[in-house]
């Protein structure tokens, strides 16, 4: 995995930038309005639109995570793997997530029904509840402390 987070760094996908209080709150309302424009989405039966902003409403809370500590990441997977890898964080949802993102976007050949995208707000929501009472939680220490396994994963 350090190859893959290698690859992006040195090809500028994934970079430590100065902590941004301003940009995390950017990212957190993005998060809020994709979650609030799936849910309008489910009422209306747009059910493969619906499960796309479920998943970017995670993604974006994820990076107001990152750049609550100062690091930015320009693509999906990593931010899966940086949730697990540097902050020590279950991110199977949020893969989970993802791949039904991907799924219903670029592909025709599924089903998907109401129950199932319900069943994903509720995972999304339970998801976004804890990771908010995480950031909230970071103080500076903590961050300093990220930062500094977010360079140690780098140099594994």
């Amino acid at each position: 995995m350090t190859k893959f987070l290698d690859k992006l760094f040195s090809e500028g996908k994934l970079k430590i930038v100065e902590p941004s209080e301003e940009i995390r709150k950017s990212y957190v309302e993005k998060s809020e309005s994709n979650l609030i424009s799936s849910k309008i989405l489910l009422e209306n039966n747009r059910l493969e639109e619906s499960v796309a902003l479920t998943y970017y409403s995670m993604y974006n809370l994820v990076l107001a995570l990152l750049f609550k500590i100062g690091v930015k990441c320009e693509n999906h997977s990593a931010t899966a793997v940086l949730l697990k890898e540097v902050f020590g964080l279950e991110n199977s949802v949020l893969v989970k997530a993802k791949k039904e993102r991907i799924d219903k976007q670029y592909y025709t050949d599924f089903s998907i029904t109401k129950k199932e995208v319900e069943e994903g707000i509720i995972s999304a929501e339970n998801f976004n509840r804890d990771l908010r009472a995480f950031i909230s939680g970071l103080n500076k220490q903590k961050i300093n402390d990220y930062r500094n396994k977010f360079k140690e994963v780098l140099n594994e």
